[in-house]
């Protein structure tokens, strides 16, 4: 049986894109619903991609004879014929895949032209100026996307002409001007090509159809795809429209142009486009001339302006989703040569699905799942200017997005200091570590030149909502000189920089930035997104300020407050060393004495900022050492202040001198003179570098993430898990005598065993106690288990017996399931394995629901076996990510925990993972 190949616009599947593409289906449709559109059929992808299988570039068996069949059909349709010399016929040939890709690959006009047909054009029209004017611009697109000559061979030869006459836009040009680039044209094809330009019609059919399918393995296409990650399922081979031509360059009653039916940048609700007269649609996009707005139209057109305002309202009624449609007017005839859904900036999404909702035009979940939720970072971060132009200097990781600039500082101390100065400043780091969380808290925005999208520096900046560009391995950053290099470009300390975290791109000066717009839009969307969500939305948040923020962007709650980068903290950070470096039990204790109160003022303010919402508490998690300076920084502080030091004894011995000659005359001394040759002050810091230097060397490990942390951290010292189970717990309590509403939640990271949490769950039901008979309250609390070690995952069921709710801690169970280490992995091989497609995606990035996504399946039934109302949530950077946060509802999730600007991100995600789930549902039943 034959294997049909094309179809008309007729017959075809308006609902096929896959089959058809995108621009064919919906031509089909169109036409069938009565629009007007030029004749015309379509060339299947399963044609496109048969012939990208033959290594000898010939198109499938039957295509050609179902092309002339389909040839004939226009004839009959307009009265004209293919390759007549006296009413010739001339189509278009234009690209078409299921997915849109515009610009991305071929088209040629004006098919059908050679030496007799343009007389018959010229004849038939009565307009040699229009007849060369096509004939000039099909050479030049057919000899580019048909024959591979240079666009510039072209332009030179039109340039010259152009010039010889006196003229600078095309539109000046005469039909003897045009004849002359005509015959130009002609020998550049022939002199670079070495055959004459092809005659006959049928051949210049047969190699267009080609060269459009060659289109989508075409540089720009491929990129395309990888960029926006177009899969084979999504989009597969192009299809090829053949469409009998319109022309909108016959006079000044003829016309051409693109319009949406509302502004793609704002949504508003009214017509938008532009137009050209007298020219055909490459001039409206290709910037040859200045279009003119469509409004325009309505004073120089009106009748046919009313005629375009009744075809936006017929192409939204019937598709009910914003559309971007192309036109032309010829001779007074509006036709429409295509229509595709609109592509939109985030802001116009959320308006318009908001508003066609109010309208009755789609429902609130249609309005839903009309919006990729990753599309929102758009509005939620300050983004630079669309309009700016400029290069950028370097490139690393788009690791938080948003746009920031500032000075360029090189360690965390000098971005406080300039930060509590008013100061903007950019923090440039080798890699950062949790004691610069100061410098986090003062700068505008992170850069890096190592760590990948889940490193320190990107976590806590998205946890800020701070830009960050990680990575950028062509910056050799140099703490010491306090300066960056970039090939030859050297950035000073205190040069100015801009950071584009979206796409990780890093610019030398200030660049002009667009600020983030939460619309009320937004807020009506997200709020129907709640509605139909099962899965609560909750935001891992350290401070008041967080909460704050988190609240604002509508978390349910704190999934995950990491207590730790309380400790890092300029005035808390001495404290937490002194309890680093004791060398007994009461020395610690002191220290964590001191600490008490204030980590207890930290969960009270955060309870109350959250209240009554639950702030899960995630106790110390990270080997302690990570709170002392490397011990390399150690050595070297110690060398420069023994150095300082002998200066500091030698001055001593001129104090001495100076005091006896003013002795000899009865004079006396400044105590400051004194004092400059006293290292009592010098000896002090040394006693103490050297302190920290032993502590450093003692708590050293091979592996420390595999290390002395997290429980066996707690459960070693327990005496600062104590501390820490009572400053929530008291926080808890002062806040219910208060009459504030609180639920406080307690989580031990990295457990292995059930034994640590009995072992941890023992130390909070005495301070329990002890909390509430000293304050006279009753304070409610739950107790969980991070699930971030495999071992647990394993032993779910017994955990469960402890545990009142389990969080997954996506990042660690990632780094343990797979055996990378995160950042190596993302730096070293991960984009390769990705691009090679040993790994289809960043497991850091997008959760692997086939091997980390089983374990947590797995440890969901098993726990809930032991405790069915078990609460089950996930904190690591995956409970942001949409396609996990899916996975998530599929294995019965209560919640997701991700940084606050991502929560409305989440927010839509789930209400699309509930959506579709239930349509998944409702096509099996």
């Amino acid at each position: 049986m034959t294997t049909k190949w094309v179809f008309s616009y007729h017959e075809g599947d308006g609902k096929n894109k896959q089959l058809l593409g995108g621009k064919g289906a919906n031509l089909c449709e169109i036409t069938q619903i009565g629009l007007n559109v030029p004749p015309g059929f379509v060339i299947t992808t399963e044609a496109c991609l048969n012939y990208l299988d033959q290594p000898e570039g010939k198109l499938p068996d039957g295509v050609m004879q179902q092309v002339h069949e389909q040839m004939a059909a226009l004839e009959q349709a307009t009265g004209k014929q293919f390759g007549s010399a006296s009413n010739p016929l001339l189509v278009s040939v234009r690209s078409g895949s299921a997915m849109s890709m515009p610009g991305m690959m071929d088209t040629i006009l004006n098919l059908g032209l050679n030496a007799q047909t343009l007389e018959g054009l010229v004849t038939q029209t009565r307009n040699e100026r229009f007849g060369y004017d096509s004939f000039r611009r099909f050479i030049q697109l057919f000899g580019k996307v048909a024959l591979g000559v240079p666009d510039e061979l072209f332009d030179a030869q039109f340039d010259a002409v152009k010039k010889d006459v006196g003229v600078e836009a095309d539109i000046g040009l005469q039909a003897a001007d045009l004849k002359e680039i005509s015959q130009r044209f002609l020998s550049v094809v022939r002199n670079y090509t070495g055959k004459p330009f092809p005659e006959d019609p049928y051949e210049q059919l047969e190699i267009a159809i080609k060269a459009v399918f060659n289109s989508w393995m075409g540089k720009r296409a491929v990129d395309y795809r990888r960029e926006f990650q177009i899969t084979p399922e999504m989009a597969n081979g192009t299809a090829v429209n053949v469409v009998t031509m319109v022309f909108g360059n016959m006079g000044n009653d003829c016309a051409t142009g693109v319009g949406f039916t509302r502004n793609p940048g704002t949504g508003e609700n009214l017509l938008y486009g532009e137009y050209l007269t007298n020219a055909q649609g490459e001039d409206v996009v290709a910037g040859i001339r200045t279009p003119k707005p469509l409004q325009d139209m309505a004073q120089e057109m009106p009748t046919l302006h009313t005629q375009l305002l009744d075809l936006r309202s017929r192409l939204e009624r019937h598709y009910r989703e914003v559309q971007d449609f192309e036109f032309t007017i010829e001779k007074g005839v509006l036709y429409c040569l295509q229509t595709r859904n609109g592509k939109m900036n985030a802001s116009a999404m959320v308006r318009t699905s908001v508003e066609m909702v109010r309208e009755h035009l789609i429902s609130e979940e249609e309005a839903l799942l009309r919006i990729n939720p990753q599309h929102l970072e758009q509005m939620l971060y300050p983004r630079l200017d669309p309009s700016f132009k400029g290069e950028p200097l370097a490139a690393g990781l788009p690791a938080s997005p948003g746009a920031a600039s500032g000075q360029a500082v090189f360690d965390a101390d000098r971005a406080e200091q300039l930060g509590k100065q008013g100061i903007k400043v950019i923090l440039v780091r080798e890699e950062t570590k949790p004691e610069d969380i100061h410098g986090f808290f003062a700068s505008q925005g992170i850069l890096t030149s190592r760590g990948g999208k889940t490193s320190h520096a990107a976590v806590v900046a998205r946890g800020m909502g701070k830009p960050c560009v990680a990575g950028a391995e062509g910056i050799n950053v140099d703490v010491q000189l306090r300066k960056a290099f970039v090939g030859g470009t050297v950035i000073k300390e205190g040069d100015v920089i801009t950071l584009d975290g979206t796409r990780g791109n890093i610019y030398l000066g200030a660049v002009p930035k667009v600020e983030a717009d939460f619309s009320d839009e937004l807020v009506t969307l997200l709020g129907w997104a709640d509605k139909a969500a099962r899965l609560k939305v909750m935001a891992n948040a350290d401070t008041p300020n967080d909460a704050a923020r988190a609240l604002k962007y509508g978390a349910m709650g704190i999934g995950l407050c990491r207590t730790e980068r309380m400790f890092n903290a300029v005035e808390r950070l001495p404290i937490v060393i002194d309890m680093i470096v004791a060398d007994t039990a009461d020395q610690r204790q002191a220290a964590l004495d001191k600490l008490l109160p204030i980590q207890r003022a930290d969960f009270k303010d955060l309870f109350k900022t959250m209240s009554p919402r639950p702030v899960t508490v995630r106790l110390l998690d990270p080997p302690i050492h990570e709170f002392l300076p490397s011990e390399q920084q150690l050595v070297d502080e110690l060398e420069q202040l023994r150095h300082l030091r002998l200066s500091v004894q030698g001055m001593e011995v001129l104090v001495e001198t100076a005091k006896l000659l003013a002795g000899s005359k009865g004079e006396t001394l400044p105590s400051s003179v004194h004092e400059m040759g006293d290292t009592r002050l010098v000896d002090t810091v040394i006693t103490r570098k050297e302190q920290i230097l032993k502590k450093v060397r003692a708590l050293r490990e091979v592996n420390p993430m595999l290390g002395h942390r997290g429980v066996r951290l707690g459960i070693t010292f327990p005496e600062i898990y104590t501390m820490q189970i009572r400053a929530v717990l008291e926080a808890a309590a002062d806040c219910v005598k208060a009459g504030i509403p609180v639920a406080p939640e307690i989580m031990v990271p990295q457990v292995c065993t059930v034994q640590e949490l009995k072992h941890v769950r023992r130390l909070v039901q005495s301070v329990h106690q002890q909390v509430e008979a000293t304050f006279g309250v009753k304070v409610n609390y739950q107790f969980g288990s991070m699930m971030e070690v495999v071992r647990a995952c394993m032993r779910a069921e017994s955990l469960a017996e402890e545990a009142q709710f389990f969080s997954f801690g996506t990042n660690d169970l990632t780094q343990a399931s797979f055996s990378f280490s995160r950042e190596d992995a993302e730096n070293k091989f991960l984009p390769m394995y990705n691009d090679r497609g040993i790994l289809q995606d960043n497991p850091f990035e997008v959760l692997d629901v086939k091997g980390v996504g089983r374990l947590m399946k797995l440890a969901v039934e098993w726990g809930r076996s032991e405790h069915p109302n078990l609460k089950v949530g996930i904190c690591g950077e995956h409970g942001g990510h949409p396609a996990s946060i899916r996975f998530c509802d599929e294995i019965g999730l209560n919640y997701v925990s991700c940084s606050g600007p991502r929560v409305p991100i989440a927010r839509l995600a789930a209400a699309h993972a509930q959506i579709l789930l239930g349509k998944k549902g409702n096509a099996k039943g």
